[in-house]
Parts: C-alpha cells; sequence; structure tokens
C-alpha cells in the first residue's frame, strides 16, 4: 500500500521567511529545496537588527498598531521554534527614549492598544542602561525580545540541512506546474514554488502580484568594540541595539528606492542620533550597510496562492519579517501538506491563505 506521494517544494529566496518556511515544510515530511544566489546573510534578513517587537512596532507605526495581535502571535511562536534550533532570544525588553512630549505621547498610544509600560525617571533609565544620556526618562515594556539575525539565519539553514533541505546558490527565473527552471539552465522537478524573494520582481512573470511591491531601503550600522548591554533603545526616527558583535544603530526607511548604495548623509543622520542618547559612541568607528525590504501598501504581506498555477507567496513583510515569519511559515506549511487551519492569520492582505479543501 502506498501513502500520498512526497510534497516536493521549491522555496526561492533565503532570508528569514523563506529560511523558517523551509524548516517548517521540512519538518512537515515535505522535500524541500532552497534557492538563493546570494550569500548567506547577504540580505534585508541579514541586514537586520531581529527585532521581535510588537509593542513598540504597534507604537510608531501606523500600519503596525491594527495588526498588534497577530504580531504578538508571531511573537509567542519563535521561543519554540528558537530552542528547537538553539536559538538564544534576548528577551530583556526594550525602552523607548526621547523629550517627554513624545513619551507622553507613546504611553498615550501604548495605553489605548492595551500595551503595558513601565514610566522610568532618568535615574530609573539609567540603572538599566548605564550608558544612556543623562536625564533622558523612558518607557520600558517586557513585550519585545529580539534575535541575532546572523546566527538565527546560520541556525535555521542548519536545521533545515539536518532534515534534508537542499540549498542550491541559484536564482529561480522560471516555473510551471510540476518544473521549475533555475539561472544557470538547470530545471528541476518540483510540485510548488513558494516565492520568498523579499523586494526582487526578478519572478514577477511567474508571479504577477510581485508587481505590487513597493522596496524600502533601509541603512544600518554596527560600532564594533561597542557591544553595550541591557535593552533594545527605540528612538523617535530609529533604534539603538546592544549586540555582542558591536551595538547596531538604524535605521532608514527610504520608500520607493531599490539600491543599496551608502548614503553619508544617512549614515552621518543616525550617527548623530545615536550619540545623543549614547555619548559613549561618540568617536566610535561604524561600519555601514544597506538593504531592501519589500512593503504592501496596506503594510500586510502577501501570503497565500498566487494566481499562478503552483505558486505561493510569502513576501512583503516590510519591516517585520524575522517577527512573522514562523506565522507565516506555519500557515503555509499547513495549507501545502493539506493541514490547514480554519483561521486566517493574514486576513486583509491582497492575497488571503486559502482553506485545506483548495490544496490539491
Amino acid at each position: 500500500m502506498t501513502g500520498r506521494p512526497t510534497l516536493r517544494v521549491l522555496i526561492a529566496g533565503g532570508g528569514a521567511v523563506g529560511s523558517v518556511t523551509a524548516l517548517a515544510l521540512a519538518r512537515a515530511g515535505a522535500q524541500v529545496t532552497l534557492a538563493d544566489p546570494a550569500a548567506l546573510g547577504d540580505n534585508a534578513s541579514g541586514l537586520a537588527a531581529g527585532m521581535l517587537a510588537p509593542a513598540f512596532e504597534a507604537i510608531f507605526d501606523d500600519l503596525s498598531a491594527p495588526r498588534l495581535a497577530l504580531m504578538r502571535r508571531a511573537r509567542d511562536l519563535w521561543p519554540k521554534l528558537a530552542g528547537s534550533i538553539g536559538l538564544v532570544l534576548d528577551r530583556a525588553g526594550a525602552m523607548a527614549v526621547g523629550a517627554p512630549d513624545n513619551l507622553a505621547a507613546w504611553a498615550d498610544a501604548g495605553r489605548s492598544l492595551g500595551i503595558s509600560l513601565t514610566a522610568l525617571s532618568p535615574a530609573e533609565a539609567r540603572r538599566r542602561l548605564p550608558w544612556l544620556a543623562a536625564g533622558q526618562g523612558g518607557l520600558w515594556t517586557d513585550e519585545d525580545w529580539r534575535l541575532e539575525a546572523d546566527l538565527a539565519l546560520v541556525a535555521l539553514r542548519a536545521a533545515g540541512h539536518a532534515l534534508g533541505v537542499r540549498t542550491i546558490a541559484r536564482a529561480v527565473n522560471g516555473f510551471e506546474p510540476g518544473r521549475a527552471r533555475l539561472a544557470d539552465g538547470r530545471e528541476l522537478a518540483v510540485d510548488a514554488l513558494v516565492v520568498a524573494t523579499g523586494a526582487s520582481r526578478s519572478l514577477v512573470d511567474v508571479a504577477p502580484e510581485l508587481a505590487g511591491l513597493m522596496p524600502v531601503k533601509g541603512h544600518i550600522l554596527r560600532a564594533p568594540g561597542h557591544p553595550l548591554s541591557g535593552p533594545v533603545v527605540r528612538l523617535n526616527d530609529g533604534y539603538i541595539c546592544p549586540s555582542p558583535g558591536g551595538a547596531l544603530i538604524g535605521s532608514s526607511m527610504e520608500i520607493g528606492r531599490a539600491d543599496r548604495e551608502i548614503d553619508a548623509a544617512v549614515v552621518q543622520r543616525l550617527i548623530g542620533q545615536a550619540i545623543a542618547f549614547a555619548p559613549c559612541l561618540a568617536g566610535a568607528t561604524v561600519t555601514a550597510r544597506a538593504g531592501v525590504r519589500a512593503a504592501t501598501a496596506g503594510g500586510l504581506p502577501l501570503v497565500g496562492r498566487s494566481e499562478a498555477a503552483g505558486v505561493w507567496l510569502a513576501v512583503g513583510a516590510r519591516r517585520n519579517g524575522w517577527l512573522l515569519a514562523p506565522l507565516i511559515a506555519q500557515g503555509l506549511a499547513a495549507r501545502l501538506t493539506g493541514r490547514g487551519r480554519d483561521d486566517d492569520p493574514f486576513a486583509g492582505a491582497a492575497v488571503a491563505l486559502p482553506g485545506e479543501a483548495d490544496v490539491k
């Protein structure tokens, strides 16, 4: 007696969403190939601060505010996932600092959203963050966590390989049901293609929905030799993330730009803002990198079936790719393997996840 044939899935894109989805599908019994021409981490996910931050994302970002429950749901999947791949999560929380009127506005926004925030006097803020500039009060929450993005990508890749996920350092440039074509001309026999290529529109002929994505360029800086300590600090227009490899300083959001060139003016703005709140960074040598994320007009990612047969979408997570990755992966894996859920966490997205009956 033979069982159901093993599902063969090709995932285009090895960032946070593609990597977590590859692992979820392999754990569900699929035969998975992950195709990405870039070096591991040389993408928007690898350049990210790795924040799993539903609270302050909802407070600081108008498009994220209505998605607070969804973002909390995604964050709550991370402890189990991280534990299963040997990844340590930083659960020290996060603190917002800024002018008194900003703090008051953020506190009001938090209360309206049901977010628990603790107001800190300047003395209390300095006890949590000894490197913080004197006189800065803050708002603290334990809801927001983070991970080291580069370590997470390595851990996900290793866990996938242990389950048989095959990695190919080539781009996907064609697909039709049953067959995919790589940039080097090779063809693979696959049943489904998951497009997780971030802001790239290289597969727009395969998945026409990609034409609706908007690129968002972002600069991020690292200050080697200045790891700092304590929780993430959120600023009115950026952040400072303590990190063993050197504090991360970010980030810009340059809507509509898809280049990765370093803009000296943006770098100087980010450095100046960081030094105002962390004087110990004055004179620090920083390295700057730029990445490009993808966004949709409504703020929700495109998740689910494309109008093209056999193609599935997992793109457009905007500034929350790491946060949403396990929830996107969970839904796609369930539906692709015929174990669909009744609820659709991305209802309202341009592409909704179909029900179990729609999986062939």
